[in-house]
């Protein structure tokens, strides 16, 4: 038998304000809070086999480009219109050295998390 990814946890200075942001751009729910101060989210359907999202707090500063990232896929609109959407939300556009050629935007989410959005759309789950 293998292992799937059930968490991924994020450390960040303002787990509510992360936590909001990233429930708004997939659709999550808030699903727990630890007395750490963690905030768990995830989808609001508790048989989805996605993983949810642990926003940890943390005050040490984050120090250079991370080491895994996440990318997301619009499920019902094109990319345009969901660029539009994330940066509403609070994303920013950011520069990693991409080439400008590539079908993905890079974005950051508000403490400055890179995250890609791809041109792929998906079907909704």
């Amino acid at each position: 038998m293998a292992c799937r990814i059930s968490e991924l946890v994020i450390d960040c200075a303002d787990p509510d304000r992360l936590a909001a942001f990233w429930s708004m751009v997939l659709g999550y729910a808030e699903l727990g809070r630890e007395d750490d101060g963690s905030i768990e989210i995830g989808p609001p359907d508790t048989g989805s086999l996605q993983p949810t999202l642990v926003l940890s707090p943390s005050s040490e500063p984050r120090t250079g480009k991370l080491r895994l990232h996440i990318d997301v896929s619009a499920t019902d609109r094109d990319q345009d219109a969901e660029l539009e959407r994330l940066l509403a939300l609070g994303a920013r556009p950011a520069d990693v050295g991409q080439t400008g050629t590539g079908s993905r935007h890079v974005l950051t989410d508000p403490e400055g998390n890179e995250f890609c959005l791809l041109h792929t759309r998906l079907q909704p789950l």
